[in-house]
């Protein structure tokens, strides 16, 4: 079992006929506690009925909610989501929000440093309220996991260059991989290729991309992993991404293979993918059906 902090947003995904509890360092969050590991949630909601809401889901989960801040100034997140005809998601993100302004502590200073691992993404850094906390935590963080999660207009190269040079382990998806070796002037079809850049331009030795329904690649200590992905009827691709990276990082940190790592998590991804909502149930016989548990 794993000590890690999640650290950034946690919201209310709103789409047109319904809301769900979501933001991908939680989404990361719930799926590591699912698997056992010690997790703490360091964000902010409103003090609100959402913010509320928000933290009784979280508590009724089994996650410690000690981390999270409580902001009499700004309204707890929301994020409105479409789903086009094949399930792919598209955001509109407010601003500003609670988990803008995530303040840096002493109770949260020791948190970050006693865990075994740090995950964050890059939308936490678009205000620089949160963007200094996180640099703060980044400074005294043991293991440090940058989940790239780009959302347009909320991110800047500047930034994203500083957090890849800070990070021990990289996730991408595909385009974004392609859209920031293009802002680094590298020019490459090649996913391995741009890999290899990024890895070199940043010294980080672990890189992982995920790839859709092709499945993922993953990059440790200069040799490639690679996993073609599962065939699933897709119904909702919301955290599917968040899911996997949990996935792999609780096999990685358990000192499991890469390879059987990777698996895992491309089959945890396309199960999630195949189900409504950004954290459904996953049962041992749904992983059976791709790979040995």
């Amino acid at each position: 079992m794993s000590r890690i902090v999640c650290f950034g947003e946690v919201l209310w995904d709103v789409f047109p006929t319904h809301k769900k509890i979501g933001g991908a360092p939680l989404n990361v969050a719930l799926r590591l506690n699912s698997f056992g590991d010690d997790i703490e949630m360091i964000s902010s909601v409103g003090d609100d009925a959402e913010g509320e809401k928000l933290l009784d889901y979280i508590a009724s989960r089994g996650l410690n909610i000690d981390g999270i801040q409580i902001n009499n100034q700004f309204k707890t997140g929301k994020v409105n989501v479409i789903l086009d005809t094949i399930g792919s998601a598209t955001y509109t993100i407010e601003f500003p929000c609670a988990w803008d302004h995530i303040h840096l502590n002493d109770e949260s200073k020791k948190i970050v440093k006693n865990a075994d691992a740090f995950i964050f993404g890059s939308l936490v850094a678009r205000n620089n309220v949160s963007r200094n906390t996180l640099l703060a935590f980044l400074k005294i963080s043991k293991y440090k996991i940058f989940d790239v999660n780009l959302r347009t207009p909320h991110y800047t190269m500047k930034v994203l260059s500083e957090l890849m040079q800070l990070a021990d382990f990289i996730k991408f998806n595909d385009d974004e991989l392609v859209e920031i070796c293009e802002q680094l002037a590298f020019h490459s079809t090649n996913i391995e290729s741009n890999i290899k850049f990024i890895s070199k331009a940043t010294n980080t030795t672990n890189i992982c991309v995920t790839l859709g329904k092709k499945g993922a690649i993953l990059f440790v200590d200069d040799t490639f992993f690679k996993n073609s992905g599962y065939i699933i009827e897709v119904k909702d691709t919301v955290g599917a991404g968040d899911s996997f990276l949990a996935s792999l990082i609780n096999k990685l940190l358990n000192n499991k293979q890469p390879q059987e790592s990777l698996d895992f998590a491309c089959a945890v991804g396309a199960i999630v993918a195949s189900k409504n909502g950004a954290n459904p149930e996953i049962m041992d016989k749904e992983l059976r059906k791709f790979i040995k548990v």
